[in-house]
C-alpha cells in the first residue's frame, strides 16, 4: 500500500483502472493488481476530493473492502448498501463514475452520495444513518436469488433500527451479508493474526460442515445441545466479540484487517457459499494511506471544496454563536444545564462545552430518538436540557418530541442546525421540513432568528422559558451583527418592526435566515419590512393592525411552503376574516438539487429578482 504525506496536486495516473470499462473484467486480476487497483483508487480519491470537497476519511478506509467486493460478487446484480454513504466514494470510482469525480457536490455534478437515479451500482439512496440493513434485508427478501450486502459502520450500528433489522434477519433466517466497518475501535481491540486466523476458519467450508453437523445431531439432546452452543459461544466471545450477533442470529466472522486484500478476498469467496445471515466484522483505519487524515479523522473527516466560497456572510457561523452561548451559559454557575447531541458535537460547535463541560455534556451516539427521551427524562428531574441537533436529524426523533417532550409540555430547548438549504450534501441533509412538522405540535414555542444577535437572544429566551423550545437556524456562517449579551429581550410571540410604508401596501413578513434577500426587497419596493421572530406563536396582534393598513402580506421563509410559516399566516387570516391577500415564499415542493446554497435558493426561485417579478405581477392583480 502506498502512503502519502500530502495531497496530489496533478492527476494520477491510472492505467488498471482505467482499463475497467466492464467491471466484469476485474475478476480476470491477480491480487498483486488487485493491490495496485486499490493504490490507484486511493490516490485518484486524494486527487478529487482534494478539488471537489466531500467525505474523506471513511472513504479512505474501505478502498481494499471495496475492490474485494466488486471482485468477489457479481455486481450490480448483487447488491451493496452503502450505510450513510460517507465510504461510497471508492465505489463510485471503481463503477465507472471516475471522470464525474471532480463535479462532486456541484450542481449538475456527480451525487455526494449512493444514489439509484445515478448508477445502476448504488442499490440504494443513502445519507442518514443506520438504514443499510433493514434495506439489504428487504431486497433479500424480494430477491433471494442475488447476494445482499450491508456495509455500515461503527457508528451507525449503534443506532436502533440497525438491531431491529438484524433482528428480523436472524428470525427469518434469509441470506444477509453485514459488513461492519469497523473505524473506531469501537467494539473491539482483538485485532492482528489470531483474529484474522480465525476469521479464515469461521468463514471456511470445514468449519460450517462441523458446526452444523454438530447442531443436528444435537438437536435431539437439548441438554447436550445447550452446552455445546454455550461452550461455542463461549470460546467466541473469549475471542472476539460475536457472541451478541450470533444471539440476533448471526453467524459471526471476525474481526479481521479490513485493509488486507488477499484475506478480504479469501474470506469474502468462502462467505459467497454459505447462507443465512452472516456478520463480517472488520477492522479499518479512518483515513488510511494518508497519514495527517490518520493522525487526525476528525479534521479529516471532510474537506472543503479548494475554491473560496463566493458571497460568504462575514459574521461568525451560526454553530460558533451557539457554542459560545453554551459556554457562558455554564459558566454562570448553572448546574441544571445539560446539552445533549447526537454525534454531531463538532458540527454543532459543541466542542469547547465538553471539553471545559464534561459532567454535563452528553453524546448519545448516533441515537436521535434517545436523544429526545433522554432530554425529557432529565427535564422531568428539574435539569435544563439543551438537545443540539441538524434539522434533517430531528425528524428522526419526531414521535419522541410529540410523546415524550410536548404532552408533558417539559423544559427542553431544541438548538435545530442546518435548517434550510445545506448546499452539497443534498436532498438527504436538506433542513426543509422542520417548520412544517413542529408548527402543528401543541405546547411547541417555534422561533428563527435573522441574525447571530437574534440567535443569542432566543436562546436565553428558549432557557428560560417554561415549556418546549425550538430555535432554528441555518448552516454557515451569520450577517455580522454585533451580538448584545446583556439586552435585547425578546418578548413572546412578538415581532420586531423594522419599517412601516402603510402607503405601499405592502407588508413583507420575514421568518428567519432569508431576511437580507427580504430586506433587499422591501427596500426596492419601500414597504414595510417585519423580522417576525416567532413561528410559533405569531404575533397576531401586529398582523391584525398591519391587515387594517396594507392590501399584500408577503411571507418569505427557507422552508417547504406547504405547512410552513407562511401557511400559519394563511390560517390566522382565514380564521379572522381579515381582508388582505397573502404571496408565500419558500422552498418548492421538490427535493433540492445537488450544489451550493445559491443553487437550491436559485432553483426554488428564492432570489431577489424572482421575489419582485412575483409581487408586482400579484399587485396587477389587487
Amino acid at each position: 500500500m502506498k502512503i502519502y504525506n500530502d495531497l496530489p496536486q496533478i492527476e494520477p495516473s491510472t492505467p488498471l483502472l482505467d482499463s475497467l470499462g466492464d467491471l466484469s473484467l476485474i475478476k480476470n486480476f491477480s491480487t498483486e493488481e488487485l493491490i495496485k487497483l486499490s493504490d490507484e483508487i486511493r490516490e485518484f480519491l486524494l486527487y478529487s476530493t482534494n478539488i471537489s470537497g466531500g467525505h474523506f476519511g471513511a472513504g479512505l478506509g474501505v478502498v481494499e473492502l471495496t475492490v474485494a467486493l466488486h471482485y468477489v460478487f457479481n455486481t450490480p446484480e448483487d447488491k451493496i448498501v452503502w450505510d450513510v454513504g460517507h465510504q461510497a466514494y471508492p465505489h463510485k470510482i471503481l463503477t465507472g463514475r471516475k471522470e464525474k469525480m471532480l463535479s462532486m457536490r456541484q450542481k449538475d455534478g456527480l451525487h455526494p452520495f449512493p444514489s439509484r437515479d445515478e448508477s445502476n451500482f448504488d442499490a440504494f439512496g443513502v445519507g442518514h444513518s443506520s438504514t443499510s440493513i433493514g434495506a439489504a434485508l428487504g431486497m433479500s427478501v424480494a430477491n433471494p436469488e442475488n447476494r445482499h450486502i450491508s456495509v455500515i459502520g461503527d457508528g451507525a450500528i449503534t443506532a436502533g433500527m440497525a438491531y431491529e433489522a438484524m433482528a428480523h434477519a436472524g428470525s427469518i433466517d434469509k441470506d444477509l451479508l453485514v459488513i461492519l466497518n469497523d473505524n473506531n475501535m469501537s467494539i473491539s481491540n482483538n485485532t492482528g493474526g489470531i483474529a484474522n486466523y480465525l476469521a479464515k476458519i469461521w468463514s471456511s467450508k470445514w468449519y460450517i460442515q462441523v458446526r452444523e453437523s454438530g447442531k443436528s445431531v444435537l438437536r435431539m439432546i437439548p441438554s447436550a445441545k445447550r452446552f455445546a452452543k454455550q461452550t461455542e459461544t463461549s470460546i467466541k466471545g473469549f475471542l472476539s466479540p460475536g457472541a451478541l450477533f450470533e444471539e440476533l442470529g448471526f453467524h459471526y466472522i471476525g474481526p479481521m484487517d479490513g485493509h488486507n486484500l488477499k484475506d478480504l478476498v479469501r474470506t469474502l469467496k468462502n462467505i459467497n457459499n454459505l447462507s443465512g445471515p452472516i456478520f463480517l466484522h472488520l477492522v479499518t483505519k479512518k483515513g488510511k494511506g494518508f497519514i495527517p487524515a490518520e493522525k487526525d479523522p476528525i479534521t479529516f473527516h471532510a474537506l472543503s471544496n479548494s475554491k473560496p466560497p463566493s458571497n460568504e456572510n462575514k459574521g461568525p457561523k451560526y454553530q460558533e454563536v451557539f457554542g459560545e452561548w453554551l459556554c457562558e451559559k455554564a459558566e454562570s454557575g448553572d448546574d441544571d444545564l445539560v446539552a445533549i447531541t447526537p454525534a454531531m458535537s463538532e458540527g454543532s460547535g459543541m466542542t469547547e462545552f465538553a471539553e471545559r463541560f464534561p459532567d454535563q455534556f452528553y453524546d448519545v451516539a448516533i441515537a436521535e430518538q434517545h436523544s429526545m427521551t433522554f432530554a425529557a427524562g432529565l427535564a422531568c428531574e428539574g435539569k435544563k436540557p439543551i438537545l443540539a441537533i441538524y434539522s434533517t436529524f430531528l425528524q428522526r426523533a419526531y414521535d419522541q418530541l410529540i410523546h415524550d417532550v410536548a404532552i408533558q409540555n417539559l423544559d427542553v430547548l431544541l438548538a435545530i442546525d442546518r435548517a434550510g438549504f445545506v448546499g452539497e450534501d443534498g436532498a438527504t441533509h436538506a433542513g426543509m421540513f422542520d417548520l412544517t412538522y413542529l408548527r402543528c405540535v401543541p405546547n411547541l414555542t417555534i422561533m428563527a432568528p435573522s441574525n447571530e444577535n437574534e440567535c443569542w437572544q432566543m436562546l436565553n429566551f428558549g432557557y428560560s422559558h417554561k415549556g418546549p423550545v425550538a430555535i432554528r437556524y441555518p448552516r454557515g456562517n451569520a450577517p455580522g451583527e454585533n451580538i448584545n449579551k446583556v439586552g435585547d429581550e425578546i418578548e413572546l410571540g412578538k415581532a420586531n418592526v423594522l419599517r412601516r410604508k402603510d402607503s405601499s401596501g405592502i407588508a413583507i413578513l420575514s421568518f428567519g435566515s432569508l431576511f437580507n434577500i427580504s430586506k433587499e426587497v422591501a427596500s426596492e419596493l419601500d414597504t414595510t419590512l417585519i423580522d417576525m421572530r416567532f413561528v410559533k406563536p405569531l404575533d397576531k396582534e401586529l398582523l391584525i393592525e398591519l391587515s387594517e393598513t396594507h392590501k399584500l402580506f408577503v411571507t418569505v421563509e427557507e422552508n417547504v411552503i406547504a405547512g410552513g410559516a407562511g401557511s400559519g399566516v394563511n390560517e390566522f387570516i382565514n380564521a379572522n376574516n381579515l381582508n388582505i391577500s397573502v404571496l408565500n415564499f419558500g422552498i418548492s415542493d421538490e427535493f433540492p438539487v445537488v450544489g451550493s446554497p445559491d443553487d437550491q435558493k436559485e432553483a426554488s426561485k428564492l432570489t431577489k429578482k424572482e421575489l419582485l417579478a412575483k409581487i408586482n405581477k400579484k399587485l396587477e392583480s389587487l
